[in-house]
């Protein structure tokens, strides 16, 4: 016979599931920001070696008047530019990976990657749609509390000991 499975059980399968997911994504964080690291030195590189190329290939084109390789210097330039935006870019996201992994380190990291979870959405489309029934067949027009947590909702927040991602950020429709 096996044994039932207890609270205490449940807790700290969650609480492995949890810890699984951290570390998966700190090993995740790591290679991408080391990723980003190593193609930020490429790009740095790039962007000085094909601006000076273009620097120079407009003040030559300039000084001999040859409007064709002018226009080739601009280009280089431009290309430098976009070049200099991608680098950048990198470097905000490898900031936030960095906050991520310090958030880890420290024990505060939130996945806030979204979640949209279509059942729920239906589900709340039809208490929506009935509550406004019944809000219309009552003289008050006072619909009913939309807010009430559920029997699982109660039942998760005593296991996890913590209130629900669904109680704590405001939904958006």
């Amino acid at each position: 016979m096996s044994s039932p499975i207890t609270d205490k059980d449940i807790e700290n399968q969650i609480h492995d599931i949890f810890n699984e997911n951290k570390i998966n994504d700190l090993k995740k964080f790591l290679h991408k920001r080391a990723c980003l690291n190593n193609t930020n030195q490429v790009l740095i590189y790039l962007f000085h070696i094909i601006q000076s190329a273009g620097v120079l290939t407009t003040t030559i084109a300039a000084g001999y008047n040859m409007k064709e390789l002018v226009w080739i210097g601009v280009g280089m330039n431009i290309l430098a530019s976009l070049i200099n935006i991608f680098e950048k870019t990198n470097e905000s996201i490898s900031k936030r990976l960095l906050k991520d992994i310090s958030a880890i380190k420290n024990g505060t990291y939130v996945d806030e990657g979204s979640m949209v979870n279509i059942e729920d959405k239906a589900a709340e489309k039809k208490e929506k749609d009935k509550n406004q029934g019944s809000s219309e067949d009552s003289e008050s027009g006072d619909s009913p509390e939309k807010n009430t947590p559920t029997k699982e909702q109660i039942d998760l927040r005593k296991i996890l000991k913590t209130p629900l991602i669904s109680e704590s950020q405001p939904k958006t429709f």
